[in-house]
């Protein structure tokens, strides 16, 4: 079993070779997102391609910046050290959660499989900005040991892209299903595994930091 340090660093290291994929996958290699719009089929609501394309990269830029400023904070050493910069990355991680709601709020409607994988969005926006203001209260509060458990259960949403679409390709390659009703199945089921890996990270390490 992990001790919390080496559980940290491989975090960050998982967390490292996301974001480089990330942004190599969207500003590198397929700027103009051509094999994930090719997937959108049969939309109800006209799709501005231009606008959604600058939405898109401001939602992948600010969801990266969540992931590092997040990872960072959960550092017991620049929580000892410097709990200043702890305090305003912290307030970086909240504002990038934001943007990453409301980009990804404007992008639902036109989500792959229809109004079903919209609400399903919807519903995830909206558990991961309670679980961050949950965050908030707590450390407003000086509950520091609930400020911590709130904010593992809100940085566990940052990897939700990366939990789509493992599970999309898992349910499409692995049960033959289309495409669309993998992506919808996969959307839910990241809700509650992600939900499930952040009650299980408190579990595990109960008492201290990261």
């Amino acid at each position: 079993m992990l001790n919390r340090k080496n559980a940290y660093l491989l975090m960050v290291l998982v967390t490292i070779v996301l974001i480089v994929y990330v942004i190599y996958a969207n500003f590198v290699f397929d700027t103009r997102a051509t094999g994930f719009l090719s997937r959108k089929m049969e939309l109800k609501k006209a799709l501005n391609i231009a606008v959604w394309l600058k939405v898109m990269h401001v939602h992948v830029a600010f969801a990266c910046l969540a992931m590092i400023a997040g990872a960072i904070n959960f550092s017991s050493w620049i929580f000892k050290k410097y709990r200043r910069f702890h305090r305003l990355n912290g307030y970086l991680y909240v504002v990038s959660v934001m943007i990453v709601d409301l980009t990804s709020g404007y992008m639902a409607p036109y989500a792959t499989g229809g109004k079903i994988s919209s609400v399903a969005f919807n519903l995830l926006n909206i558990l991961w900005l309670l679980m961050t203001i949950m965050a908030i209260v707590k450390i407003r509060r000086k509950h520091v040991d609930q400020h911590r458990k709130w904010m593992i259960r809100s940085y566990a949403f940052v990897f939700t892209n990366f939990s789509i679409h493992l599970l999309t390709s898992f349910f499409h390659k692995g049960f033959g299903l289309s495409y669309a009703n993998s992506y919808t199945i996969s959307i839910y089921s990241s809700i509650i595994l992600l939900l499930l890996v952040g009650e299980m990270v408190i579990r595990t390490w109960p008492k201290a930091r990261i």
